[in-house]
């Protein structure tokens, strides 16, 4: 990746670009060419972003913030995949917070919400290569525009930051996230939860539980009671919250 023009923000390099396939896709071809920990890719528009379920994410261009985030292993000791993505789930929230007022939770295992509809999605992809391990976060958050279906930060005020304002808040929020540790990173996740104490719908390859959530455990995993009282623990699974039955 050609870094000419990256500006460096504390500990972060950010490099802006008015397009590109994927940043994920992008991160994850420097990580395998040495890029740092720590290297930030944003993008005004994506071609082939992806979401989760190979799921496309696409918006027009300026209107969202489309960024990835390297993380090298050894340079954060303690802290696993799962919970770097937290980290950024975490930080989004007190990024939007801080520079709108607007507060979001997250739907398990990493979406976030804005009053129960999606408004940004964290992916994650991880390897090892000869220059040691990482983890690239990828995150997609509307701010001016949403498909159907999905919010944007506009629905709710019309304090708009540039996706590049934000980005910055995201950062300065990591730089406080990351020093938690993972005990108190999950504690903190589950403050935001808004999954926990829902009946919901997880759809999994084995097909579909519908149930109680209940928990999720340190090691991510969404504890799930279903109708039977029988109990469920999910590594992954698409999870649609349902609303309680009338009386």
């Amino acid at each position: 990746m050609d870094l000419a023009g990256a500006n460096q923000l504390g500990r972060w390099l950010v490099k802006s670009v008015a397009e590109t396939g994927s940043t994920n896709t992008d991160l994850v071809a420097a990580a395998h060419s040495g890029a740092p920990d720590g290297l930030v890719l944003r993008a005004d528009h994506q071609i082939a972003g992806r979401g989760r379920r190979d799921r496309t994410w696409e918006a027009p261009s300026g209107q969202n913030l489309l960024v990835s985030i390297l993380f090298r292993t050894g340079e954060h000791p303690g802290l696993t995949p799962g919970d770097l993505v937290r980290c950024v789930s975490l930080a989004a929230i007190v990024a939007c917070r801080s520079t709108t007022g607007v507060e979001l939770v997250i739907k398990w295992p990493n979406d976030l919400l804005l009053d129960g509809t999606k408004i940004a999605g964290v992916l994650a992809q991880s390897g090892a290569t000869t220059h040691g391990g990482f983890t690239v976060v990828g995150l997609g958050l509307n701010i001016g525009w949403s498909p159907p279906g999905a919010a944007s930060l506009r629905d709710a005020t019309a304090r708009l930051p540039s996706p590049h304002d934000l980005c910055a808040a995201l950062l300065g929020a990591l730089d406080a996230v990351l020093p938690l540790g993972s005990e108190a990173l999950h504690d903190e996740y589950c403050t935001h939860l808004a999954t926990i104490g829902n009946r919901v719908r997880a759809i999994t390859d084995a097909g579909e539980i519908t149930g109680h959530a209940v928990a999720v455990e340190r090691d991510g995993r969404l504890v799930v009671l279903d109708e039977c009282a029988i109990t469920h623990r999910l590594d992954t699974a698409e999870v649609v919250h349902l609303r309680a039955a009338s009386p």
